[in-house]
């Protein structure tokens, strides 16, 4: 078994949805110019009680349930997350506990919204070296406990949730490629400018964005990513069943669809429902497309992503 495939997906989201109409009651901002600029309709958001890792567990418990797995079968664990329920131990050893793995490896990946991109990259690459059988990597955040909600200009994209997969040795081809890069001359243009100091976080906790810079840089960067990804494969546009980016907004989704010349029937989309919810918005758009039958075994998949930093990259999986 000299390849890796994808054999099992599981997603969770907290109870609570909050519609745009919600957000016109305490927020500066109205339901027409959300869906217009972002084609968001609602997001979810986690409960005083839910945290980063809960998300993860359920989310990790659904995709070993769908692999036919338990988690004594995991060697590996990644979670990808910007939102760790504390500074340390990582989110992912929290996470291993809840499931009841008492061996393996297990750690916290930051690429923010390309986290999960990542991750799957990462454990790719400890398979491929060898000794690893199952690794679960999951993409989880409890996004909007970093919002400012006085700033409508981000408060309105984003929310919480987790989405899993099991990646699995196989006979078959499965994941075909990932491909992986970063700029960090960009810090400035999509960050979180916190950090925990003498018991104070400092200067700000909040997301800040230049919106206009992120919306060109992602549309580039994801085309081009995803163009990497076919040419690395000998494949086309042509070929792809599922496009599966990151759910930043629906505009991002169109444009970058459009300049890589995807029919938009064929792009998996999310972030109406779920918001923004950087690094589990892939694998939760893959799960739900799993799981309505859109999603087919032999189907190929193109995943790209693009997050603070900035961070980008892309994967081909033969689902």
């Amino acid at each position: 078994m000299n390849h890796i495939r994808l054999s099992g997906t599981g997603s969770a989201l907290p109870a609570r949805i909050v519609s745009n109409q919600e957000l016109e009651t305490f927020v500066d901002t109205s339901d027409t110019w959300i869906r217009e600029r972002t084609g968001i309709l609602q997001r979810h958001i986690a409960a005083e009680d839910e945290t980063t890792s809960s998300l993860a567990t359920r989310a990790g418990q659904a995709a070993l349930i769908a692999a036919g797995l338990t988690p004594a079968d995991i060697d590996l664990l990644i979670v990808a997350t910007t939102t760790p329920d504390m500074v340390f131990p990582s989110t992912a050893c929290i996470v291993q506990q809840a499931l009841g793995m008492t061996g393996g490896i297990a750690f916290d990946l930051q690429a923010v919204c390309t986290g999960f991109v990542y991750g799957v990259a990462t454990a790719e690459r400890f398979m491929r070296a060898g000794g690893i059988r199952h690794a679960l990597v999951i993409g989880a955040e409890t996004f909007t406990r970093l919002l400012d909600w006085k700033d409508r200009s981000t408060c309105v994209l984003f929310g919480d949730g987790a989405g899993a997969v099991v990646l699995s040795m196989a006979d078959q081809p499965g994941l075909l490629s990932s491909h992986l890069h970063a700029d960090g001359n960009h810090v400035g243009t999509l960050c979180v400018p916190g950090a925990v100091r003498g018991g104070s976080i400092t200067p700000a906790p909040f997301v800040h964005m230049d919106g206009q810079s992120v919306f060109k840089f992602a549309v580039r960067v994801m085309d081009e990513a995803s163009r990497e990804a076919l040419a690395h494969n000998q494949l086309t546009v042509a070929d792809v069943d599922w496009f599966i980016p990151h759910q930043a907004n629906t505009r991002i989704l169109g444009s970058t669809a459009r300049k890589l010349g995807i029919d938009e029937q064929k792009v998996v989309v999310t972030v109406d429902r779920h918001g923004n919810t950087s690094a589990a918005s892939i694998p939760l758009a893959l799960d739900v497309a799993v799981r309505d039958g859109r999603v087919r075994r032999g189907a190929l998949l193109l995943l790209a992503a693009v997050g603070g930093g900035f961070t980008w990259g892309s994967a081909l999986i033969r689902y």
